[in-house]
This record gives structure tokens, sequence and C-alpha cells, in this order.
């Protein structure tokens, strides 16, 4: 029975080295694809560096994110301060702010689909 027992275990561990072989066979082939596509696409697009190109388009999604996000917090902050100072000249209260703060959100809505209509390279209004 022993002997049955023992004979188990180095099947098992023979079992888990091939396993482990065919598993660091195909990530090694995993590997060598990716590195293909990798440099094709530095070929296709003229890149040179490493990763420069991914860095500096992050860097300008990530201008163009906070752009959009500072287009409809101001739009709806001028809007609530309209509808304020609104309340406070006519006596109006909450009404005025209610409709300024809504048509600053329009406002706010309108710009950031105008500014993220925009290509990416044109800045001007």
């Amino acid at each position: 029975m022993a002997g049955g027992t023992d004979g188990g275990k180095h099947g098992n561990r023979d079992k888990s080295s091939s396993d482990e072989a065919a598993l660091s066979a195909r990530l090694g082939d995993l590997d060598h694809r990716l590195s293909q596509i990798k440099g094709s696409r530095e070929i296709q697009t003229g890149q040179t560096g490493a990763g420069s190109g991914d860095a500096a388009a992050n860097a300008s999604g990530m201008a163009r994110g906070l752009r959009l996000s500072s287009e409809l917090v101001v739009g709806v902050l001028v809007g609530a301060l309209m509808g304020w100072g609104l309340d406070k000249l006519l006596s109006s209260s909450p009404w005025g702010m209610i409709v300024f703060l809504l048509l600053g959100f329009a406002a706010g809505v309108r710009n950031v689909i105008r500014a993220a209509s925009m290509p990416p390279g044109n800045s001007s209004r």
C-alpha cells in the first residue's frame, strides 16, 4: 500500500512539471507575439521612443478631461450665482436660483458637448 501512494505522488509531480513547462512555453510565445505587434505599431506610427507617445496621449487625455469637467462645473456655478443675485435683487427666493441653476447646467452641458466634438489639437473656441 505504501508503494502505491508513493507512486501517485511522483505521477502528480511529473504531471505538474509538464503543465508548468507547457504554461511557460505558452507565455513565451505570447510575449514574442506581443513584442512583434508592438514593433509593428511603432513602425506604423513612426514612434521610436519607448512609451513616449503613450505618456503624451495620457497627458493630453487628462488635460482634455479636466477641461470638459471644468466647463460643466463653471456653467453650473455661474448659473447658481446669477440666480442667487437675482433672488437677492427681486426677493423671489428660491425661484431665480432654481431657474438659473437649471439654465447653467444646460449651458454647461452644451459647452461640454461643443468642446468634446472639437478635435484634440484644436483648443480655440
